[in-house]
Parts: structure tokens; C-alpha cells; sequence
């Protein structure tokens, strides 16, 4: 069946103009920003996230102050830390321009999508072999404080879409190597955990001896595909098949997935759900796998049935680690309308769905700099514009459905 047009003319000029005064917020606003985790990424607020993990009762009043400055000062986060660049944002910017290139044929977008990928070429993470990247501040999580630019292969995969897309417009050699180098990290320097005959977790970057995380067994699973068709590399493609049987086998009766396989981190929340269908969706294009088309319809029933709200806006969690401060997050926003042009037409209740999120996001959500809000709090909004929450994100996604909609024009 043909791709037929999401968007009427109206809604499709509303997204125009949003992604066109979305430029002119950036280039004035610049391009390094405050983040989500900008609370706790200086010595305080780690040290007191820290306290939380190891002691709940002394760590929960530690973290108090933060908690309620994210809840109804948001804007404390100068305070906390500074403002940075960040490479997963870089990527989805990058993304955008050279989806943008496609679009209108302009050469000033195609020289913005080479200017970011330059800026990924030299915030690779240190003292690797290969081109890799992560987040530039120390993270505190449950299972201790990675350091700062320790490569994540969460951010891999869209820094290897990234050079691809480029790639695809002028052809440069250079492009080319670097998501080899990629490809070459996350079998390199990345460790598989055998779960199940056939089937392989894997670490969340070169420190995690652990594995367990789903959707990052998503992401290597598709970017070892994409590379193995790419390279014409087998081993690429067996590797990617041992996550993705993983990823498969973690799939709960109802079609959701947890975060975790661990039975600590089995909370269940959109944009994850999002970054796991998106990476199925990917691998089935690519290869046909029939065991991907099958979660992934189980998948998408879930998610309509439980990550909307009754106003059908996109809903944070379905089961939640713990007390939320906001009701709906940019993020959420982002990838739900990714997900949704890459399955355009294979889900009627999405295709609509994605139509009422669209509206919502440039009725309620799009600020009069250009720039979009962050979160709907409890009372009021987050305005804080965060490149890597999820400014960078939206851009793409828009870019990627306005991209689809000229394919069938």
C-alpha cells in the first residue's frame, strides 16, 4: 500500500513554521544548554543523589531541595550546574538539518549538518580506539557514578544515523569511517552477557559488567544491523541477532517491556517503550525479521493502552520507579511522534493518535522564541530549553515527518 499523507495542509504549514522559528531560537540561544540532569551533575547535587542510592532515609533529604527546585523552580538549575554541549544532541540536530537538505534542496541546511558533525568529531569520548561518545558530566546512578564522556551505546546509534544521513547527501569517505569506527566500538569495547540460548544482553557502555538494560540491547541490536548491511559484515549481524532475541525474550505478556531485566528496574515508562519499538521497527525494515513484526504489534498495543492520558496526550510512565514531578514531558513528545511516522499506516489508532499529539504540541507546548517547553509540572511549566531534553529530539522528529510527508507528495 502507498504511504499516504499524515498531515492536512494546515497542521503540515504549522509544523513548517515551527521548525523554521525553532532555527532562529537556536541560532540565537546557541548551542549548549542546562539539562534534566543539571540538578545533579556538580559535586553537590551528586554527592547528595549519591547519599540517596546508598542510605533512602538521609539521601531523600538530601535530595529534597533539588527535588522541589525541578517541581516548582526549574530554572535553579544554573544554580546547580552549567550550561554544556551534548553529542546525542549534536547527532539529533545533524539529523534534522540533512533531513531538512532533502526537503528543500538548500545547500545553507546542508552546511549546519556538517557543522554538527564536526562538533561530534571532536567531543569523541578520550582514550578510545574507536569514535565513541557520552554525556559531558558524571553520572550518578544506583550502580555508582560513571564518569563524565564515558561512551553510552545509547548515544552511539543516533551519532552513527547521523553521519550516515550526511553520507547519503555528498558521499564523503570520511563519513563513511567514522560509523565504521562506531560499528567497531560497540563490538569491540562493548560486552554481550549470554541470557538465554541465542540470546545476549549487553553493557551499557565499556564499564557495565553487568548488562540487563533492554533498551540499550535495542540500540546495539539496530546499529549493528544497520552497519552490518552497510559492511556487508556477518559478524555484525550475528552479534545484533543475540540482543535482539534479548530484547524479544524480555517482552511481558501484555506487550510492555521493563527497563530493566534485573526485577529492580522494572519500571515501565514511554519514551524507553518508544526507543525500544523504534529500534524494532528499524530491524524488521532492514532484514524482514518476523520475530520483531511480532513484538512489535504486541508492543504497540501496549503502548496505545497504557502511555496516553484520557486527553490522549503522551503519559510519562505506566508503572513508575517513584513519585513524579510533572505530568508530560517534551520527550515523551519527541519520540512519540518518531515512532509514529516510522510506523505510518500499519496502526490506525496510532496514526491518529499522532495527528491529536501534533496539535497538542504546537498548541500547548511551542513557546513565542521558537523553542519548546519541557515539562507540564504540577502547577505551571518547565521552560527551560534543554538540547538534550528534549529540544534536539523534537527537531528531528519534525524534520523526519515533514521528510515523509514530501516522499508521497
Amino acid at each position: 500500500m502507498e504511504d499516504e499523507i499524515i498531515l492536512d495542509n494546515t497542521l503540515k504549514d504549522g509544523v513548517f513554521t515551527s521548525v523554521e522559528k525553532f532555527i532562529q531560537w537556536i541560532d540565537r540561544y546557541g548551542e549548549t544548554s542546562y539539562d534534566h540532569q543539571s540538578f545533579f551533575a556538580g559535586p553537590f547535587g551528586g554527592k547528595a543523589k549519591a547519599l540517596y542510592y546508598k542510605h533512602a532515609l538521609l539521601g531523600t533529604m538530601a535530595v529534597s531541595p533539588m527535588i522541589l527546585f525541578e517541581a516548582f523552580v526549574p530554572s535553579a538549575r544554573k544554580l546547580f550546574w552549567k550550561k554544556q554541549r551534548f553529542p546525542i544532541a549534536d547527532a539529533h540536530y545533524a539529523m534534522g538539518f540533512a533531513l531538512l537538505t532533502e526537503i528543500t534542496g538548500k545547500e545553507k541546511y546542508y552546511h549546519r549538518a556538517v557543522h554538527f558533525l564536526e562538533a561530534l568529531k571532536n567531543s569523541r569520548s578520550p582514550g578510545f580506539k574507536h569514535y565513541c561518545w557520552g554525556y559531558p558530566f558524571d553520572w550518578v546512578t544506583r550502580n555508582g557514578t560513571i564518569p563524565a564522556n564515558s561512551p553510552f551505546i545509547t548515544t552511539l546509534p543516533y551519532v552513527y544515523e547521523a553521519f550516515e544521513y550526511v553520507y547519503a547527501i555528498d558521499k564523503n569517505e570520511q563519513w563513511l569511517e567514522i560509523m565504521h569506527s562506531i560499528a567497531e566500538h560497540s563490538v569491540q569495547d562493548i560486552q554481550d552477557f549470554k541470557v538465554s540460548q541465542g540470546a545476549y544482553s549487553c553493557g551499557y557502555g565499556p564499564y557495565d559488567d553487568k548488562g540487563g538494560v533492554i533498551n540499550a540491547s535495542a540500540y546495539r541490536a539496530f546499529l549493528l544491523t544497520a552497519a552490518g548491511k552497510q559492511f556487508s559484515n556477518e559478524q555484525y549481524l550475528k552479534i545484533a541477532q543475540g540482543n535482539v532475541n534479548f530484547v524479544i525474550q524480555s517482552q511481558q505478556e501484555n506487550g510492555s517491556w521493563y527497563y530493566a531485566s534485573d526485577s529492580v528496574r522494572d519500571f515501565v515508562d514511554h519514551f524507553h517503550t518508544c526507543f525500544i519499538l523504534k529500534a524494532l521497527v528499524k530491524i524488521q525494515q532492514l532484514t524482514g525479521h518476523k520475530g520483531c513484526e511480532a513484538a512489535i504489534e504486541k508492543g504497540v498495543k501496549y503502548y496505545l493502552a497504557n502511555l496516553f492520558d484520557e486527553h490522549g496526550r503522551p503519559k510519562p510512565f505506566s508503572k513508575a520507579p517513584r513519585l513524579t514531578v510533572y505530568r508530560n514531558e517534551l520527550y515523551d513528545y519527541a519520540e512519540c511522534i518518531n515512532l509514529g511516522v516510522l510506523l505510518k499506516n500499519r496502526f490506525n489508532e496510532l496514526d491518529e493518535r499522532i495527528i491529536d499529539v501534533i496539535q497538542d504540541l504546537l498548541n500547548q507546548w511551542r513557546k513565542p522564541d521558537g523553542s519548546f517547553r519541557s515539562r507540564k509540572l504540577l502547577i505551571g511549566w518547565d521552560n527551560v530549553p534543554m538540547h538534550r531534553w528534549a529540544q534536539s529530539q523534537l527537531f528531528r522528529s519534525l524534520c523526519f515527518l515533514l521528510y515523509r510527508e514530501k516522499q508521497v507528495n
